[in-house]
């Protein structure tokens, strides 16, 4: 039986997971102090995408999760397609951006960059067209004795493993017009099968593989 997402409207930052449920914020929390205080088109993501100061690439994130990434590529004037396949993440997103619409107008100009899809994204690229495609697949175990955030527990619980990682890679290289972004652990093996990235942007816990397409 599927799980239904709770309307968490009315909730606080503080018990957002104290439930093990999904819930998504494009207003306020971590995502809100990341558009006051992310600094813009420096960030790791942004770089790793090709976003300089004169170009703003148009974005597929195929694999959309709390949508917080295509949200930041948006906020930065992208186009952003989000692709979610689980029907619940799905939901969780749906209802997400329907109270970002109406939060304030700063917020709601961005949403409306943001176009989101339920499907298989391996299905969905084909028919969809950008300069860009993300791929942050669910990241394999950690090596260390650390754990994940409680929120991306949750969101394992619902999206499983991503055993299919390697065949979204190889269908996002054939379709982006300039460059496909694997966000993946820094310490991380590469993924097998796939060609090795044309550059690489490194962070404390996050690196950003980097496949010229053109």
């Amino acid at each position: 039986m599927k799980r239904r997402v709770k309307d968490t409207s009315t909730e606080t930052d503080d018990d957002e997971f104290a439930q093990d449920r999904l819930f998504c914020d494009f207003a306020g929390g971590a995502v809100g102090h990341r558009l006051k205080f992310g600094g813009g088109r420096g960030q790791a993501l942004p770089k790793a995408a090709g976003f300089t100061k004169g170009r703003t690439p148009t974005v597929i994130d195929a694999t959309a999760g709390f949508g917080r990434d295509a949200f930041l590529l948006a906020s930065l004037g992208a186009q952003v397609t989000l692709i979610e396949r689980s029907a619940e993440v799905h939901a969780m997103l749906e209802e997400g951006l329907d109270r970002a619409r109406v939060a304030d107008e700063q917020i709601a100009e961005i949403i409306s960059r943001m176009t989101l899809l339920f499907g298989d994204a391996k299905e969905l690229l084909s028919g969809l067209s950008a300069d860009v495609i993300v791929v942050d697949p669910m990241h394999p175990p950690r090596k260390t004795k650390a754990l994940v955030k409680k929120e991306m527990r949750v969101l394992r619980s619902y999206v499983g493993a991503d055993p299919d990682a390697e065949g979204l890679m190889k269908v996002a290289l054939e379709m982006a017009k300039k460059r496909v972004v694997l966000k993946w652990p820094a310490k991380g093996d590469p993924l097998p099968n796939i060609r090795k990235p044309s550059h690489q942007l490194m962070g404390k816990s996050t690196r950003y593989d980097v496949f010229m397409t053109e």
